[in-house]
């Protein structure tokens, strides 16, 4: 029993290193405990019998006791190896893992640095991407150096995957450092198309803004006045961010072009939607104005369709009114197009707002459990 236990329990301890999250600990120390029970019964009697030998006297129900120890010292052998037979294949695992773990956190060490001594004479040893997963090789080890003293295996073992992974980002930056200065370089001459492009977009702002003065009401372009102050400090800023994207590939940093070229194209897309809010109103006011009741129309169709929902659920005592109530919204605001220059930017802003109430109405009652009527 006692060499069964010894073994059990030292991969148990192993398994608590290894995988404390198991809780093998826990499920192993009600048998441990039988076997320590059974021991201290084996020793009493061997006291008693050693006594009684030493007294000349017979050990009362002496052949009953021995029986008995005895049982609870099979029984007790027993209940180990049914528990190491149920946790066998973890408990054996545990075992290999922690005698591996020492020459794992070796190896690692030695191809962390391998590979670090290749980032330090490497010719893109600059790279912003090259000096910070060298940083982090840097921090892992050391991290790693300190579990070796006195640290369970489960930390050793935590320590050097972090340190393995750390070292394959660093070969990985290495790796694609010399591609760097050709995507530098086609992602510059991608973005000083698109700049020229954003420029000749936005020359027409300004003719678009005016023509809204001109054929609509003040209100139709209140919130677009900034727009192309703003776009041309977009455009700017962009420009700025290209031509220092330019600097750095042509002092060997393409990294350092690469990012800029990444807030270069940031601006752009900022300086092309405040250009492209002005000639999309024009163009959907002049659709509007060219057919004002086609989109109340297209408004009253999608409130017809919630409405035949409502019926075909069972749901028009609760959404009926509801739904009702958007018509007379709709045939409001139909109303207030009149004048020389009406609203219609106000015209769409309510029926796209009803649109959008209709759609949680119908969102909401699909989701309802109610009768349906075939």
């Amino acid at each position: 029993m006692d060499s069964r236990q010894s073994a059990a329990e030292a991969a148990v301890h192993a398994a608590e290193q290894v995988f404390p999250d198991r809780r093998l600990a826990a499920a192993w120390e009600p048998v441990r405990s039988r076997c320590y029970d059974a021991a201290a019964a084996y020793v009493t009697m061997t006291e008693q019998l050693e006594q009684a030998e030493r007294d000349g006297t017979a050990l009362p129900q002496g052949p009953q006791q021995a029986e008995t120890v005895t049982r609870q010292l099979t029984e007790a052998a027993r209940a180990v190896d049914e528990f190491y037979r149920g946790n066998q294949a973890q408990l054996e695992n545990a075992v290999a893992v922690l005698g591996a773990v020492p020459q794992l956190a070796e190896q690692v060490k030695i191809a962390a640095a391998r590979v670090r001594g290749q980032a330090a004479t490497s010719e893109y040893a600059n790279y912003p991407s090259v000096r910070e997963q060298t940083a982090a090789v840097d921090e892992a080890l050391l991290t790693l150096e300190a579990a070796g003293s006195g640290a369970s295996a489960a930390t050793v073992r935590d320590a050097a995957n972090r340190l393995e992974a750390a070292t394959k980002r660093l070969a990985d930056a290495l790796a694609q450092a010399p591609s760097r200065a050709g995507a530098a370089k086609t992602a510059i001459a991608s973005v000083t198309t698109r700049l020229a492009a954003a420029r000749t977009k936005a020359e027409g702002l300004a003719p678009a803004y005016s023509a809204l003065l001109r054929e609509f009401s003040a209100a139709s372009s209140a919130d677009l006045t900034d727009n192309g102050r703003e776009s041309q400090r977009a455009i700017d800023a962009a420009d700025a961010a290209l031509a220092r994207a330019r600097a750095a590939a042509a002092e060997n940093d393409p990294e350092i072009a690469l990012d800029l070229t990444t807030s270069a194209r940031g601006y752009l897309t900022e300086a092309e939607q405040l250009v492209e809010a002005v000639t999309k109103r024009l163009t959907l006011l002049r659709e509007v104005r060219s057919d004002p009741q086609g989109k109340a129309k297209a408004v009253r169709f999608r409130l017809r369709d919630a409405q035949m929902l409502a019926v075909s659920r069972g749901l028009v005592t609760e959404w009926g009114s509801v739904l009702d109530a958007q018509a007379a919204r709709i045939d409001r605001i139909s109303e207030t197009l009149t004048g020389r220059h009406p609203d219609y930017w106000a015209y769409v802003t309510e029926l796209d707002t009803i649109t959008a109430f209709i759609a949680g109405v119908v969102d909401r009652m699909r989701k309802q459990a109610g009768p349906r009527r075939e």
